[in-house]
């Protein structure tokens, strides 16, 4: 109900229940009738504080005021009825979209604009009917559809080629028809379709017609299947083919969610036979090289992720790949590691061809486990080369240089081909390490006097940033030795000579190289090398001090002598050699002896002669020389100042050299490069019943000539005593360490013990060294074995 106001006019109505009575009279309310639609209507409740409306807008009212301040009356009027359709507007709009979707099946001409149809069905569905129009338009695509099987043809006789074109076809014009229906029946897809959800939408009901009447027939599918197949075999081996024809099959199987059933399955199956009759027959051919086969498998994983770019889905993708990879690879693996002939692994190692070791390493990374085996390939072949180096003593000149040239090839391998792989740097180090150690000591010999000849003066080969290379490069193989203590021993020996015959190249690379082998073993390997350092420091400081002490003794003026002050505990043990010296330098010793002891005392001095050298002035017919020679060669040279002839035994008895020392001398001096001396009769060796001259017509273009003495080779004695101080040193710490260990387990069994004493000693040791070692110390009661368990030893405290 609804009672217009008195009191107001122009303003917003105050709500009814809050309007005052004027001059006492009682509220009365007027009753209107309004005949809206119920969902129209205005309702007033009885007692409600307001009027309840829906959104709709009242039409026709109005507010107006008199002159004479009377509201008039306001008249609401009901809105218009909506207007009924005609009996017959279902059927006759029904019969124009039909014979629209006629058309468009039989590819003619529509007769109404589209415009018009598409408000057709807007009003078909507004008015409630898009049941009727959604049931009749699938009754009628059902019907064309089913006329399109025949359409293609069936018949076994027809060309596969031209059966897949008719299918096509068949396709595209099913898929561009239904588009155009779906353009025109837009409404009907946007209202009835998505307000219920047992319906599928236009282009899907599309979809499904076609897979149930046409691509779903037996003959149908079967054909099509195997048309596309036999396509991409045929791409397979080589030919051209349409490759747009196959990729709308494929798209259309995926379409009608017929391809991971119908056709990857048996194209996955076909995929698996070809490439594994493939790799079968190239395997087992003998004219098809490792990286030929190699190339091939590239060229065939490419083409196959071609085909997945172009026409396949990429669901197919991991499984395709995984074929090819599993019938070209994995299956073919070990023979492509392993092949002897026709290029294998060790021919692409040996002729050092990176990039088909390249694609090798790309190819087997692909193959789970592929690189495990590829690793153990690679580690036999470093053992395999490795040891026919170092196991082979006629070898033993080239070996360091070979081994380091070894080790530059694998590293750029490794880098280049391998991409720097963890696995095969390991495996790297793991083989180098196990067949460098198969001939003891030897190996560390060896790259102990390499470094010697590198480190002597005169050495032209190497600049000095070559040399520090070189240098680092000899510390990685010193790395992989494990007698270290060996390489000690020798470059010790070799490093004492330099220092004391004055060879060194470079005292700073010899620094050098000691600080890296510091760093690299600790303080303690390179003591006693550093204190030969510390040695000719100080020697050089003596001898400042003496040549001022000698300066005032006129009588030794005309002789300059330069000592060497060695301790015995960081230099090697020399054997001291007694010679007959001539009276002036008898008596500069007794000078020098003197006065280091007058400074040092409690000191003992034992000179070495065997390390001396002297630069003599020599007097020939040609001219002034002057000769840089061992002792030994200036104590034969100055005979020849008392006589003019001499034989090998009158030499002997006048210098007191042994006699194998003195062959060597004197061969130096007459049978060399700068032959001082003449030897009758003529020959290139030393004989007791030799005669010796000066050679007076001695010429040569420098004047200080060094005279080189001959270098014996090392013998076997001396090699072996090395060896033996070496073994010594290390039965010293075999003891320390058994002490070590039992003194803090006080009581340990035998096979624990040999564990422990492994784990802490840094040299190899046989189980057999240990146990005389444990055999001398229970001797010498340090240790004692438990009287009931023998096996079993207790620490003597």
């Amino acid at each position: 109900m609804f009672r217009p106001d008195d009191s107001h006019s122009g303003e917003s109505e105050p709500p009814i229940n809050s309007r005052k009575r004027k001059n006492g009279e009682d509220s009365a309310y007027r009753q209107l009738e309004l005949n809206f639609p119920k969902k129209h209507r205005f309702v007033h409740e009885e007692g409600s504080s307001s009027v309840m409306a829906t959104s709709h807008k009242l039409l026709g009212r109005k507010s107006l005021t008199s002159k004479s301040g009377q509201t008039k009356k306001l008249v609401i009027k009901n809105l218009k009825d909506k207007p009924s359709l005609p009996a017959n507007y279902q059927e006759e709009t029904w019969c124009k979209l039909r014979r629209a979707v006629h058309a468009i099946h039989t590819s003619s001409s529509i007769n109404e604009s589209l415009e018009e149809l598409y408000k057709a069905v807007e009003n078909m569905c507004s008015h409630r009917m898009g049941s009727t129009v959604y049931e009749r338009l699938r009754e009628e695509c059902d019907d064309h559809v089913k006329s399109r099987l025949g359409e293609i043809g069936t018949e076994d006789s027809l060309d596969p080629p031209l059966f897949l074109k008719k299918l096509d076809k068949c396709w595209q014009n099913h898929c561009s028809q239904t588009l155009m229906i779906r353009s025109i029946f837009l409404f009907l897809d946007r209202t009835y379709v998505m307000q219920n959800s047992t319906v599928i939408s236009l282009w899907e009901m599309g979809l499904e017609l076609f897979k149930v009447h046409v691509a779903s027939q037996d003959t149908v599918k079967s054909k099509a299947v195997d048309g596309i197949l036999c396509l991409i075999e045929s791409e397979r081996t080589g030919e051209q083919v349409d490759r747009t024809l196959v990729k709308s099959l494929v798209r259309m199987l995926v379409d009608l969610q017929m391809y991971a059933d119908e056709f990857e399955a048996p194209f996955l199956v076909a995929t698996d036979r070809l490439y594994a009759a493939e790799g079968k027959r190239l395997m087992t051919s003998d004219t098809v090289t490792i990286p030929e086969y190699l190339t091939h498998v590239d060229r065939r994983l490419r083409q196959e992720s071609d085909r997945i770019l172009h026409y396949l889905d990429q669901s197919t993708r991991l499984p395709l790949v995984a074929s090819v990879e599993r019938q070209l690879l994995s299956s073919h693996l070990s023979a492509i590691l392993e092949k002897v002939v026709c290029l294998g692994f060790d021919d692409l190692m040996h002729h050092h061809r990176l990039p088909d070791l390249l694609l090798l390493y790309q190819l087997v990374s692909r193959v789970k486990g592929g690189l495990d085996k590829m690793c153990g390939a690679w580690s036999q072949y470093i053992k395999k080369c490795g040891s026919a180096v170092v196991v082979n003593p006629e070898k033993d000149k080239t070996m360091i240089h070979e081994l380091l040239d070894f080790k530059d090839t694998l590293d750029e391998v490794l880098v280049k081909a391998f991409q720097g792989n963890d696995k095969f740097v390991n495996a790297l180090k793991e083989s180098f390490e196990a067949f460098i150690n198969k001939r003891l000591n030897k190996p560390a010999e060896l790259l102990a006097k390499f470094v010697d000849g590198k480190m002597r003066a005169g050495n032209k080969e190497v600049t000095d940033e070559d040399l520090e290379r070189l240098l680092d490069k000899v510390l990685i193989i010193f790395r992989f030795i494990n007698g270290k203590d060996v390489f000690e021993a020798f470059y010790k020996k070799d490093l004492a000579k330099r220092l004391l015959v004055g060879k060194s190249a470079s005292v700073d690379a010899e620094r050098s190289f000691l600080s890296k082998l510091k760093q690299e073993c600790g303080a303690a390997f390179t003591s006693k090398l550093e204190g030969m350092f510390k040695d000719m420091e100080l020697s050089k400081d003596v001898m400042i001090n003496f040549r001022q002490h000698v300066s005032h003794c006129s009588s030794s003026k005309h002789i300059d002598l330069s000592v060497s002050i060695l301790t015995m505990g960081y230099w090697p043990t020399y054997q001291p050699v007694e010679v007959v010296l001539p009276p002036e330098m008898t008596r500069l010793q007794d000078n020098f002896q003197k006065f280091y002891l007058s400074k040092y005392s409690g000191r003992k001095l034992r000179w070495q002669t065997t390390l001396g050298h002297c630069v003599l002035k020599a007097s020939f017919s040609a001219g002034h020389k002057e000769l840089q020679v061992s002792l030994f060669q200036a104590l034969v040279l100055l005979l020849f100042n008392d006589g003019t002839e001499f034989g090998f035994a009158d030499i002997l008895q006048a210098t007191g050299i042994e006699e194998w020392e003195l062959c060597r001398t004197l061969q130096s001096l007459a049978c060399g490069k700068a032959r001082v001396l003449k030897k009758t009769p003529k020959g290139k060796d030393v004989q007791t019943a030799d005669q010796f001259t000066v050679y007076e017509d001695f010429r040569h273009k420098l004047f200080r000539i060094k005279i080189n003495q001959i270098q014996m080779k090392e013998t076997p004695e001396e090699n072996t005593t090395t060896t033996e101080n070496v073994f010594q040193d290390r039965q010293y710490q075999i003891d320390a360490a058994i002490v070590r260990i039992m003194k803090t387990r006080r009581t340990l069994q035998h096979n624990l013990l040999i564990s422990e004493c492994y784990s802490q000693l840094k040299f190899p040791v046989k189980p057999s060294d240990l146990k005389k070692r444990i055999e001398s110390l229970i001797d010498r009661d340090y240790v004692e074995r438990d009287k009931e368990d023998s096996q079993l030893y207790h620490y003597v405290a």
